[in-house]
């Protein structure tokens, strides 16, 4: 604790690693590769609109997105943070076709997953946007990380967090142990503690769903949409409508106020739209630590079997009542026909 009473990010880090005879500091090594790597994109997206660091890069990713400039440097920054922290051996990123490895060390036990820039589509127009990761433990003990060493369920993640850049800047994480958040001071330029043991609501009263796509939902997510916006004051409906096409911002206010994010599967994307590695398995850890449901209508996100790097899912997270009401709704149609 620092002299104004405040507890950083290294310290509670620390102070929970203490707790654990095991423990070597390999991942105090991880997240202060993590917390560097924040501070200097939370630098870059305050100024993205002073300099030439917005826009796009014209490329495009392996998802066929185009890349905007801030998410090949956030990549950067991340894999850059990474490889000098002597831990990490490979990153897979949303914004890299295959695996990138890193510069032998002789402790590198770990592989980062990550979504270096979630939200980007946001960045030119100023809406909150953030970075989500995931830390695996490597199957194999030595030599080159293989695909398989990185194809691992998110039942095996040993942490995972994120950081969003909006108002103020925040990093939230669990190790298993619970979720803490931790807000950026910029006048001492580090994160302190600022939501102890998070936990989400049972209940909320917001839905997150991209309500343009209606048409091509399934039957039963049409009609837990339509349930959301009923009016009945024994449920506290109707819910409010909050979606802004970022993961990471949409999810952040609803794991604090209680709601539901759903990418259901579509027509046009019958195995849903967001990635299982970078986005799905890091939010549904952080929000089933403090209380909430993860589900992709088939099984608990966490328990898919991933069977390539860029695969992507359906997904229900959010509180757990909604998301088991909006579960029974979206079966109860299959159930019919």
């Amino acid at each position: 604790m620092n002299n104004n009473g405040l507890i950083t990010l290294e310290q509670f880090i620390v102070d929970q690693e203490s707790q654990y005879p095991d423990a070597k500091g390999a991942l105090s090594k991880i997240f202060r590769a993590i917390e560097l790597a924040s501070k200097i994109v939370n630098r870059d997206v305050r100024k993205a609109g002073l300099v030439d660091i917005l826009g796009s890069q014209g490329e495009t990713n392996i998802q066929g997105e185009e890349q905007k400039k801030l998410d090949v440097i956030a990549n950067n920054i991340f894999i850059s943070a990474f490889s000098r922290s002597g831990e990490v051996c490979a990153v897979i990123s949303e914004e890299e076709d295959e695996i990138h490895h890193l510069p032998k060390t002789e402790n590198e036990k770990y592989i980062i997953a990550m979504d270096p820039l979630d939200g980007s589509s946001n960045i030119d127009v100023n809406a909150s946007i953030g970075t989500i990761f995931s830390v695996y433990k490597r199957k194999s003990k030595s030599g080159t990380p293989t695909l398989d060493d990185c194809l691992q369920a998110g039942n095996q993640q040993v942490a995972a967090g994120y950081v969003i850049y909006g108002s103020s800047t925040m990093l939230i994480y669990t190790t298993g142990n619970g979720v803490n958040g931790f807000t950026l001071d910029d006048g001492i330029q580090e994160f302190c503690l600022s939501h102890r043991n998070i936990k989400t609501p049972e209940d909320g009263n917001f839905f997150s769903v991209n309500e343009g796509n209606l048409s091509d939902f399934p039957e039963g997510i049409v009609d837990y949409i339509s349930y959301c916006k009923e009016k009945d004051k024994a449920t506290n409906r109707p819910y409010s409508a909050r979606y802004i096409g970022s993961m990471i911002a949409d999810l952040h206010r609803n794991i604090l106020k209680g709601g539901i994010f759903i990418y259901p599967p579509t027509t046009k994307a019958p195995n849903g739209k967001l990635r299982l590695m970078y986005e799905c398995n890091p939010m549904s850890f952080v929000v089933e630590q403090a209380g909430g449901k993860a589900h992709t209508g088939e099984c608990p996100v966490m328990d898919v079997e991933t069977t390539a790097l860029h695969q992507r899912v359906p997904v229900f997270v959010g509180s757990k009542n909604m998301v088991d009401k909006a579960l029974a709704m979206h079966h109860a149609t299959d159930k019919k026909s």
